[in-house]
C-alpha cells in the first residue's frame, strides 16, 4: 500500500509538471522541459556507463543544452530562423575532442555521445515548435495539440498497462520484454482512438483524422520507443533507468514512448499543415 501510494503521488506530480509547464507560459516550459531533456539526457550516458562505455558526457550534455536553447530563441523571435547553424560546427568538436584524448575507442565513445544527443535531445527540443504551431509567421505559444498528443500517450500507456494485466496472455516478445502483451496492446489502442476522438472534441484543431491518424503513431512508434529501451536495460540487465521517480523508476522509463513518438508526430503536423 506504501508503494501503491508513493507511485501515485510521484505519477501525480509528474503529470502536473508537465501538463503545467506546456500549458501556463514559454519560459515555465523551456525551464521544465529543459531539465528534463538534462536530466534525461543524463540518465542515458550513466546507463551506458555500466555497460563500459565512456561518452563524453559533460560535452553531450553540453550539446543538447545549447540545442534546446537555440530552439527557445528561434520560435520566441530571439534569434534568427537559421540559428540553428550555429550548432553545426559544434559537433565538429565532439570528434576533436576524442581525436586529441587518451581515451581509446575514439569512434565508439563519439558514436554513444552523439546518441545520446539525437535519442533525447532533439525529441524534446523539436517540442518548442510543436507548441508554437504558427512559427516561423506567427510564432504564438500554444499548447493544445502538445497536450493532446500527452494524453494520447498516458492513456496508451495506462490501458495497455491494465489490459495487459488482466487479459495479457501472447507476449509480443519475451526476450526483450516479458511483460508486453499483444492484449496489452490492443486495450491500449482502443483507449488511444477513443482519447484522439476526446481530443477533436476539446480542441479545435486538427480535424478528426489528423487526431485518429496521430494516435496511430503513437501507437506504432510509442510501442517502438517502449522496446528500444526495454532492449537496452535488458543488455545492460538493469531493471530501471534510474531512480529520480520513487516507484516510478528513472526518467528515460518514463520518457521512452515519447522520444519516439515527438519527431514522427512533429513531422506529420507539418506534412498537415498544423505546425
Amino acid at each position: 500500500m506504501k508503494d501503491l501510494t508513493r507511485r501515485s503521488v510521484t505519477g501525480i506530480v509528474y503529470i502536473l509538471l508537465m501538463l503545467g509547464g506546456a500549458a501556463y507560459h514559454p519560459v515555465v516550459f523551456a525551464i521544465i522541459f529543459g531539465t528534463f531533456m538534462y536530466l534525461t539526457q543524463l540518465e542515458f550516458y550513466r546507463l551506458v556507463e555500466r555497460a563500459g562505455s565512456r561518452p563524453r558526457k559533460n560535452f553531450g550534455l553540453a550539446l543538447g543544452v545549447l540545442f534546446f536553447l537555440i530552439c527557445f530563441g528561434m520560435v520566441n523571435s530571439i534569434l534568427p530562423a537559421k540559428a540553428y547553424l550555429i550548432f553545426v560546427p559544434a559537433l565538429s568538436f565532439l570528434l576533436l575532442f576524442e581525436a586529441f584524448s587518451d581515451r581509446t575507442g575514439i569512434l565508439q565513445n563519439s558514436a554513444i555521445t552523439f546518441t545520446g544527443f539525437v535519442y533525447v535531445s532533439i525529441p524534446f527540443s523539436l517540442l518548442h515548435f510543436i507548441v508554437h504551431p504558427g512559427y516561423p509567421n506567427y510564432p504564438v505559444f500554444n499548447s493544445n495539440i502538445l497536450i493532446g498528443v500527452f494524453l494520447i500517450v498516458w492513456i496508451y500507456d495506462s490501458m495497455a498497462y491494465l489490459a495487459g494485466s488482466r487479459f495479457g496472455k501472447h507476449k509480443i516478445n519475451k526476450k526483450i520484454s516479458p511483460n508486453k502483451s499483444w492484449e496489452g496492446c490492443i486495450g491500449g489502442t482502443m483507449g488511444a482512438l477513443l482519447m484522439a476522438f476526446i481530443n477533436f472534441k476539446m480542441f479545435p484543431q486538427p480535424t478528426l483524422i489528423e487526431w485518429l491518424v496521430i494516435s496511430i503513431l503513437v501507437i506504432i512508434f510509442g510501442t517502438l520507443g517502449d522496446l528500444f529501451e526495454s532492449i537496452i536495460k535488458r543488455r545492460l540487465k538493469v531493471k530501471d533507468s534510474g531512480t529520480i521517480l520513487p516507484g516510478h523508476g528513472g526518467l528515460l522509463d518514463r520518457f521512452d514512448s515519447l522520444l519516439f513518438v515527438i519527431p514522427v508526430v512533429y513531422v506529420w503536423l507539418t506534412f498537415t499543415g498544423n505546425v
